[in-house]
């Protein structure tokens, strides 16, 4: 493994909170220097992306 996977698997630590059932990500590791993600869900599409005001919108 080189130097930057590791770098890359190491900024990928996603943190488990109170619940065992939940996880949270930060947006920063979920985006990287991206303003848009895909997300699949159940066979569907959604796109992920954040506005001009940072703020987040998920649409269909």
């Amino acid at each position: 493994m080189n130097e930057k996977s590791k770098q890359s698997d190491q900024a990928f630590q996603p943190q488990t909170s109170r619940s065992e059932t939940s996880l949270e990500i930060d947006t920063r590791d979920l985006l990287g220097k991206r303003r848009e993600v895909t997300i699949i869900h159940a066979g569907e599409r959604y796109r992920l992306r954040v506005t001009s005001n940072n703020k987040l919108i998920l649409t269909k």
